[in-house]
């Protein structure tokens, strides 16, 4: 009788009352595949600890860490056609997009919003990867054209975070299309006089990389982002060769000058506050000194002789203009 009393009873109750332990507490880092607490990796801004790997989030958590106070107000995006083309693989092409539709709780795969940064006004246009690889077509091309708009219509700099694996092949030519018509809108943000910020993110590939990807007028990138137009194994089985360490990674073309600097995703926001700031400032930054053409003898150069210097900042000390 103790034995069942001290042993089985307690097994029994232990498995039924058992508590439900929720599955998503942990998250594995898909690069080292170290576990790591979902609230460690939330304050980490979903960078790994262990790897420093930059996972990918979604443009709600993308805007809750840039805006001031993670205030911000998404604007409803034009509609677009639905399949065009009558698209259809292995899946209706309307089936596939209700189905990210569902994952994701979003229209398509560019999500744009605004709000302040530094208390200075500026538009966000950010994509989700995890909308059909973030592939563009017709959503995508009006969103970035309604994106670019609305910064001209509020003096704002316009700053995109772009995603995506390129065209979407299911809309055909008219995907490929999408690429002058957001290089027209980002044209016409330059016309404005404002600034064009792009954040490359992990991968940024394909038809946006030949586009409005590559046109900021400041570029930025993640660590470790894959950024090109073809894959690497696309590349490597093309030219018959084996790419450098690290091609095609953002490190890499920082290195051979096609992005301006690698930003640390908990660095991003004072970053893009800073540059936004240099850029939309008039303001000069230190005293302007006066430059003034003066004849000066500088017998070392010359021999004694005099000559003419065309442009002299000049100090007033009260015994006249003398060089300084």
């Amino acid at each position: 009788m103790s034995w069942l009393n001290n042993f089985v009873r307690p097994k029994i109750q232990a498995l039924v009352n058992r508590r439900n332990v929720p599955d998503n507490l942990w998250d594995k880092c898909p690069s080292c595949e170290q576990m790591i607490f979902h609230r460690d990796l939330e304050a980490q801004l979903f960078v790994c600890p262990h790897c420093d790997h930059h996972m990918a989030i979604t443009p709600e958590q993308r805007f809750a860490n840039l805006f001031d106070d993670g205030t911000y107000t998404t604007i409803e995006l034009p509609k677009v056609p639905v399949d065009p083309l009558k698209f259809r693989d292995t899946k209706r092409y309307t089936d596939r997009l209700k189905d990210a539709q569902t994952k994701t709780s979003h229209g398509d795969a560019a999500i744009v919003a605004h709000g302040t940064m530094a208390r200075r006004p500026v538009v966000l246009c950010a994509f989700d990867f995890s909308f059909m690889g973030g592939s563009m077509g017709l959503a995508v091309g009006e969103a970035l054209v309604a994106a670019a708009r609305l910064a001209v219509l509020q003096r704002a700099p316009l700053v995109v975070f772009p995603a995506s694996g390129g065209a979407r092949m299911q809309e055909g030519i008219l995907s490929l299309m999408q690429m002058p018509r957001t290089t027209v809108a980002v044209g016409e943000v330059r016309d404005a006089g404002l600034p064009y910020i792009v954040v490359l993110t992990n991968p940024t590939t394909g038809g946006v990389t030949a586009s409005f990807a590559m046109l900021g007028d400041v570029s930025l990138a993640e660590p470790g982002a894959l950024i090109g137009f073809a894959g690497p194994r696309v590349i490597e089985s093309t030219i018959r060769q084996t790419l450098p360490d690290g091609f095609q990674k953002s490190e890499y073309l920082l290195d051979h000058g096609m992005v301006d600097a690698v930003v640390h995703r908990r660095d991003l926001r004072d970053t893009l506050a800073r540059i936004i700031g240099l850029l939309t400032n008039p303001q000069p930054q230190a005293d302007v000194v006066e430059l003034v053409e003066k004849s000066v003898e500088i017998p070392e150069a010359t021999g004694g002789k005099e000559v003419t210097v065309d442009a002299v900042p000049v100090e007033d000390d009260g015994a006249g203009d003398k060089p300084a």
